[in-house]
């Protein structure tokens, strides 16, 4: 983080106070660690001598991390990193902006005082997101077969991938697309393997350009850690080395650039925003360890090592998730990371932790089953409103004490509360996920490919996904042969018991060895 000649406070209650005492409007910057711009912007423009001489004296400048603060990331981001965000006192936006070079942050700072001069709070507004958060419910039937289209009219048949502009890697599409339109799939899985992989394994953002030129190269857990997963998909499906390879590469990777010795950190930093003499060394690592981040890594290890008997992935997902259990997790609530001002039970980190302890329990043992299930409780008490859920307390400063009810939070725990039925037997989590998908239903015939892990949870939903019962230990031949089922939303359940045998739930046919058990599957579907 550069240092600026701009005299800026910490996000929270006090800042907002001292903004009202003193009626200024607040500069509220919105940074992350892995962002050049971000620096290139703090070296440039908000180091002017005149510009940070007119913010110092007109305006309470607030700069936040992120990455720290995703709710206020949620709430004032302005469709990236940097954003610029010029509020009222009490929060309300008045104007925001992305990147800004001097010239544009000193005339925007000229207007908006201005503004705040003739009308005060006035001037700001609450985003329309805020003031109407109710998500449209709806009829489920529909979703699957709307999105089976998408997967189709958004492609790009000439580069691969979904969309026209810049590239996504879309690894939640790309598992969705696997069972249902696997040439799609392969092509675009092959697109981010051979475009947006480098040479150590780790995976781009994305690409600037239709024809996946132009790479954006910060590199962060979570993105990273679902297209490990998406890798381990294609493999699954497909049985094509080349899949299993890039995944192997990834899981290097994660485990050396990105591995703190107890856990994942949480971003590389790329060094497209800044001049060329200053791009040397190794981009720096944030080694903050996030909880949903950390999760989500340990889920795709889990499911990688589950797949293919890799072990390092094993053994790092196990020691991710110890420390997430031991540093930042406390009767059922997860704190988002491990530090005094981190928040605690924030739906994301709720439904990742409670995605990861559910893939650990039917891959390693049921050791796992009891911290998932206090996490889904607790979610359940602490985030479920009128049939959907809120992405955190109705509380904070600014913003905050306007709810948000975010759909891929939402996915997430139903993902996770479905996986939980099938391990506990209690189909009650599952109807809560179904009427948590159903808030969202109405708007099913807007939704793009980008959400496509909408439509695959609404699969789960409406019909309980294949559960594979295993009387086995973990590891075992049966145990083995049940996770390589190619179904990525199967559920193995491993009852604890040792009795050399496997069953498809709602059959009582069993099997005892690994082609027993497929000739079981064949026979059921």
């Amino acid at each position: 983080m550069a240092e600026t000649l701009i005299e800026f406070r910490e996000w929270g209650p006090a800042a907002f106070e001292e903004a009202r005492a003193a009626d200024r409007p607040v500069l509220l910057y919105l940074t992350a660690p892995w962002c050049s711009w971000c620096e290139r912007m703090e070296r440039e423009a908000l180091s002017a001598p005149g510009v940070a001489a007119n913010v110092n004296d007109s305006f309470l400048p607030v700069r936040v991390d992120a990455d720290r603060q995703p709710r206020v990331r949620e709430r004032y981001g302005a469709g990236g990193f940097p954003s610029t965000v010029f509020c009222t006192p009490d929060g309300r936006v008045i104007t925001a902006a992305g990147y800004m070079e001097t010239d544009s942050l000193r005339g925007a700072v000229e207007r908006v005082r201005e503004a705040y001069d003739d009308r005060g709070g006035d001037a700001g507004r609450v985003p329309r997101a805020l003031r109407d958060p109710e998500p449209p419910a709806g009829d489920l039937a529909g979703v699957e077969a709307h999105m089976n289209g998408q997967l189709e009219v958004a492609f790009d048949p000439e580069h691969g991938g979904w969309g026209t502009d810049a590239k996504f890697p879309l690894p939640r599409t790309v598992e969705y697309a696997m069972k249902r339109d696997r040439g799609r799939a392969v092509r675009g899985l092959d697109a981010v393997r051979s475009k947006l992989q480098a040479d150590d394994g780790g995976v781009y953002r994305y690409a600037g350009a239709r024809d996946w030129s132009g790479p954006a190269r910060e590199r962060l857990l979570d993105e990273n850690a679902a297209v490990l997963r998406a890798f381990a998909t294609g493999y699954l499906y497909t049985g094509e080395q080349r899949f299993r390879a890039a995944a192997a590469d990834l899981v290097g990777y994660l485990t050396t650039t990105l591995w703190t010795g107890e856990a994942f950190a949480a971003s590389q930093a790329g060094q497209d925003g800044l001049p060329p003499e200053e791009r040397v060394g190794e981009p720096p690592v944030d080694d903050t360890v996030f909880a949903d981040r950390n999760a989500l890594a340990a889920d795709a290890l889990l499911r990688f090592a589950a797949y293919t008997d890799h072990e390092g992935a094993r053994a790092h997902a196990e020691r991710a998730l110890a420390t997430l259990l031991d540093r930042l997790l406390e009767d059922g609530t997860v704190r988002h990371f491990d530090g005094p001002d981190a928040e605690r039970g924030l739906l994301a980190d709720q439904a990742l932790s409670l995605r990861a302890l559910t893939t650990a329990t039917s891959v390693l043992g049921r050791e796992h089953l009891a911290p998932a299930r206090a996490v889904a409780d607790r979610t359940l008490e602490a985030r479920l409103d009128d049939g959907s859920f809120l992405d955190g307390p109705r509380e904070g400063p600014g913003l905050l004490d306007r709810p948000l009810r975010p759909l891929e939070a939402t996915v997430d725990l139903a993902e996770g509360l479905v996986d939980l039925a099938a391990l506990t037997g209690e189909d009650r989590y599952r109807e809560v996920a179904r009427e948590a998908l159903t808030a969202y239903a109405g708007a099913a015939d807007r939704m793009g490919v980008e959400v496509a892990a909408y439509a695959d949870a609404v699969a789960r939903v409406r019909e309980p996904p294949l559960t594979l019962v295993v009387a086995d230990a973990p590891g075992s031949d049966l145990h083995r042969a049940a996770w390589r089922v190619a179904d990525h939303a199967k559920v193995v359940v491993p009852t604890g018991e040792h009795r050399g045998e496997a069953r498809v739930r709602g059959h009582e046919e069993r099997a005892t060895d690994p082609e027993e058990l497929l000739a079981l599957v064949r026979a059921g579907s």
